[in-house]
């Protein structure tokens, strides 16, 4: 059985869409009422990082495991210990590509680091997924394309080599059900470089509407940030997008075209597919 953890979020829903019907799925959430696109034929159950007895019967004859956390505490630690007593096989765990980047050293990257090697360490067979930042991050300006007509960002003109979030999902779903991956890491990204002053240009092109970008120096950018996440967080995503200045974002891996036998896709045919979220009412 296969246990998708993360199920409501961005890269867990559509793994949850695209895991084959005839395959036996457990799907793990807090609110399982949350749970979109699920076949008929999967389990969907309550289980909560924080609760080890639900994450012990959601492991319950499980054998492979998606692993997604996104809260900067004791998550992972629980979970493969869990995962480990109750005869866990294989775990494939969403992680991030600035972990092999040296000069990373945000709280995020180092957590994930962290996590990492806890997975690694465990005894069970682990697969990595690394990707770039999602081209679903853009979904954060959509309020303000929406009303003004803007996008503010941070370090506008730096690029980065940002994945389509399906792409992710593609990927870990070959890895869990597919042999061959076992002790793989799969760093992820498009298939090319992209500035947001440019992803603001191919918006304005799809929408028929001019756009202008706004450059956010780094204070305002963090305030911006606060209002959505921890301090901590909001802080770490503040340095990592200066390293993205510098350049450390921009490297483009073949990963998604070997491992799909397709090209990634590109940011205009993400955008394509979202432009409700960014038409005006």
């Amino acid at each position: 059985m296969i246990l998708v953890t993360g199920a409501t979020g961005t890269i867990g829903r559509e793994v949850v869409r695209l895991l084959p019907a005839d395959l036996a799925v457990r799907i793990m959430a807090r609110d399982p009422a949350r749970v979109r696109g699920a076949s008929t034929t999967a389990e969907i159950v309550h289980g909560d990082f924080e609760d080890p007895q639900s994450l012990a019967a959601a492991l319950r004859g499980v054998s492979t495991v998606f692993l997604v956390t996104n809260r900067i505490w004791e998550d992972d630690a629980r979970f493969i210990r869990t995962a480990r007593s109750a005869g866990v096989r294989r775990v494939v765990k969403l992680s991030a590509a600035a972990v092999e980047d040296c000069r990373a050293d945000d709280l995020i990257t180092r957590w994930q680091r962290v996590n990492e090697d806890l997975l690694c360490g465990s005894g069970m067979e682990w697969t990595l997924i690394r990707p770039r930042s999602f081209m679903s991050n853009a979904l954060s300006w959509a309020t303000s394309v929406r009303s003004g007509g803007v996008v503010r960002a941070l370090h506008g003109s730096s690029a980065n080599s940002c994945v389509d979030p399906l792409d992710i999902a593609e990927v870990a779903v070959r890895t869990l059900t597919e042999e061959g991956h076992a002790g793989s890491t799969h760093t992820l990204t498009g298939p090319e470089p992209i500035t947001a002053v440019e992803q603001t240009a191919q918006l304005a092109e799809l929408l028929g509407r001019p756009l202008r970008f706004e450059e956010l120096g780094p204070d305002q950018a963090r305030t911006a940030l606060r209002g959505r996440y921890p301090q901590a967080v909001a802080d770490a995503l503040v340095e990592s997008a200066e390293r993205q200045r510098e350049g450390a974002k921009a490297r483009v891996e073949a990963t998604v075209p070997a491992l799909l036998g397709r090209p990634a896709g590109t940011f205009l045919g993400w955008a394509r597919g979202h432009l409700d979220a960014f038409a005006a009412g």
